[in-house]
C-alpha cells in the first residue's frame, strides 16, 4: 500500500467479525457506541518478516482491555492470533503495522449499552522502521504537555482504551505545531509518566531509570527493553521520577511499537546526549526483532 493514501480508500482486506472484508467495505454506523462513548479498545503491533513481534501478548492485552471496559471479546486469544496471521498473509505484509480494534456496536445509543454487539476488526499495512539507527541517534525534541495522565481511580489506566488517548492527541498536536517531535506527560501527582504513545527511560551513571507504570501502560516494548538491558548487566530502576531530576540524567530514550527504541535529545529546558546505552539497546532491540524476522 502506498504511503499517504487515506485509510478509508485503500486496496487490500481487513479481518472483521470473523471474515475477510474488502478494505473499503470495512465500515461501521455513525451511531456506533464506541464512537460516541469511547467503548473501544485497540492494540498496535509491529510485523517483522511477516511475523508479529509478541503477538500473543498483544492479543492477551486486547482481551484484558476489553474486560476492563466491561465487555468480552467474541473471539479467544488464539483465534485473534490466527486471524492476525491470516490478515497479514492476505495483504502480503513483510514489514508493517497491525491494528486490532474492538468496540460496542450501534444497537443502543446512550451511556448504557450493555446489550450492544461487540465487534472486532484487524487491519494491517506496510510500515517500515521510522528511522535508521544513525538518524535515531540525533535525538527527538520534546516539550512538556499541559495535560496529565489520570489517576487509576479516575480512568481505566491499565487498559489500552481509545478514550485515554484524547489527551495524547491534544498534546502531540500542540507539540508538533510548536516545532517539536512529541510531548512528555506528567501524571496527576506531577511525576514523570510517559510520552504521548511511548514509555520513557533515562540513564545516569550506567543505570537506567524509568517511571513505575502505575497509571499508564506497562508497554510490551518497554518490558522487552528492560529484559535486554538486564542481559547486558545494566541495572534498571523502576521508580517515581520527579521532573527536576531530568537535569541529572545523561541519556534519554522512548520505547514503543512505533518508536521501537528512539533517543531523546531535548525535553523542555533539559538536554540529553544519546550515547552508549541508547546505541546498545537500539542494536540489541534491532537484533531481537531481526531474529524474529529470520525465524
Amino acid at each position: 500500500m502506498a504511503a499517504g493514501l487515506p485509510f478509508d480508500d485503500r486496496d487490500g482486506t481487513i479481518w472483521m467479525d470473523g471474515a475477510m472484508v474488502p478494505w473499503r467495505n470495512a465500515n461501521l454506523h455513525v451511531l456506533t457506541h464506541g464512537l460516541h462513548y469511547a467503548s473501544c479498545v485497540f492494540e498496535g503491533e509491529r510485523v517483522y518478516g511477516g511475523t508479529v513481534f509478541k503477538l500473543t501478548e498483544h492479543s492477551e492485552r486486547l482481551a484484558f482491555s476489553a474486560e476492563t471496559l466491561g465487555f468480552k471479546l467474541p473471539f479467544s486469544v488464539a483465534e485473534i492470533d490466527e486471524a492476525t496471521r491470516q490478515v497479514i498473509a492476505a495483504n502480503r505484509i513483510a514489514d508493517g503495522y497491525v491494528r486490532p480494534v474492538a468496540w460496542r456496536g450501534s444497537e443502543m445509543m446512550g451511556v448504557s449499552a450493555q446489550q450492544n454487539k461487540i465487534h472486532v476488526a484487524i487491519a494491517t499495512w506496510v510500515w517500515p522502521s521510522y528511522f535508521s539507527p544513525e538518524a535515531r541517534m540525533k535525538g527527538l525534541r520534546m516539550m512538556i504537555s499541559d495535560w496529565r495522565r489520570p489517576a487509576p481511580d479516575t480512568a481505566p489506566t491499565k487498559a489500552k482504551a481509545a478514550g485515554l488517548y484524547m489527551i495524547c492527541t491534544l498534546s502531540k498536536h500542540k507539540a508538533e505545531s510548536a516545532g517539536f517531535d512529541d510531548a512528555l506527560m506528567f501524571d496527576w501527582r506531577g511525576q514523570i509518566a510517559e510520552a504521548t504513545g511511548a514509555n520513557i527511560f533515562f540513564a545516569k551513571d550506567g543505570r537506567l531509570h524509568t517511571p513505575l507504570p502505575d497509571c499508564f501502560l506497562d508497554g510490551i516494548t518497554r518490558r522487552s527493553v528492560i529484559g535486554l538491558a538486564k542481559k547486558r548487566g545494566i541495572e534498571v530502576i523502576e521508580r517515581a521520577i520527579m521532573p527536576e531530576e531530568m537535569k541529572d540524567f545523561s541519556e534519554c530514550f522512548l520505547t514503543g511499537t512505533a518508536a521501537e527504541v528512539t533517543p531523546v535529545g531535548e525535553i523542555g529546558p533539559y538536554r540529553f546526549t544519546p550515547g552508549n546505552i541508547c546505541r546498545t539497546l537500539i542494536d540489541d532491540f534491532t537484533a531481537l526483532t531481526q531474529a524474529k524476522k529470520a525465524a
